[in-house]
């Protein structure tokens, strides 16, 4: 089969430009099982569930946000893939040749990665879990990925997208989490001494035993935040910060955050129409 051949093929399904996302013909399943790169095909219009994909050619496939969740993908050849924002969740990736992939901001909550190749791969932002399997000897918590004990120190996460991530423990140390969405989320023993949360979604998030020293809770939503035990001493600002029912505050703490000045206390956060004296004293 003929590269000319297979774009011939391909060139329907992209002209048409199909709403819903069809499955693979044949031919392309026939190439990728026989080894023929397919580079040039946009593999993300496909609906790729229940196709086997062991020691498939996918080298420099483009899969840019593609499903492939729960996908058998072992001994694949998925070098210099795109699978930024790809979800793949509890995929099975044993054994596959991820070397420069770009898997940038994508799913690999309990994904198999044992005895991957991953030399040079782009991880910045990929979200794992305590159920992700990583290769051996492979240092995924300084990766750039997101989950469990990762050191994101100083790292630029505006506007990240975290909803309910597992963050225990994580060293965000002077990171930039400036409006990122962490509702939900388990910050629980995190780092975040010097942090900036200006506009930070932390909605039912879990700070207990969390370390804020020094960090900036500008306009940040923690409306029923978990704050048991957090160390919140010498913030930069809390002007606009919403603490409505947030859990485990002292009356020591609210004490000292009420003594913050008034151009503080008395700020609007503009997302829940509540100043931050208000929430203090719900």
């Amino acid at each position: 089969m003929t590269n000319s051949e297979i774009q011939l093929i391909t060139s329907d399904a992209y002209g048409n430009g199909f709403a819903e996302r069809s499955s693979p013909t044949p031919e392309i399943l026939k190439a990728l099982k026989a080894g023929i790169p397919l580079d040039w095909v946009d593999l993300y219009q496909f609906n790729l569930k229940e196709v086997d994909l062991q020691q498939a050619n996918l080298s420099k496939a483009k899969l840019l946000g593609a499903d492939l969740s729960e996908l058998v993908l072992s001994n694949a050849d998925l070098s210099g893939a795109d699978l930024r924002g790809a979800n793949l969740q509890g995929a099975d990736l044993s054994g596959a040749n991820l070397q420069g992939a770009y898997l940038n901001r994508a799913n690999l909550q309990q994904a198999n990665l044992s005895g991957a190749n991953l030399e040079g791969a782009k991880l910045q932002v990929a979200r794992y879990d305590a159920h992700t399997k990583w290769p051996q000897e492979y240092n995924y918590k300084a990766s750039g990925a997101v989950g469990p004990g990762a050191n994101l120190n100083g790292a630029f996460l505006n506007t990240a997208s975290l909803r309910n991530a597992d963050l225990q423990g994580v060293n965000l140390r002077g990171a930039y989490l400036s409006g990122a969405d962490l509702t939900g989320a388990n910050l629980q023993g995190a780092a975040l001494s010097g942090a900036d949360l200006t506009k930070a979604y932390l909605t039912g998030a879990c700070l207990r035993n969390a370390r804020l020293t020094g960090a900036d809770l500008r306009d940040a939503d923690l409306r029923a935040t978990d704050l048991c035990d957090a160390e919140m001493e010498h913030l930069q600002s809390i002007a606009g910060a919403d603490f409505t029912l947030a859990q485990g505050l002292t009356e020591a703490t609210k004490a000292m955050l009420k003594s913050r000045p008034y151009s503080e206390l008395d700020v609007w956060n503009a997302y829940t129409r509540t100043t931050t004296r208000e929430s203090l004293s719900a």
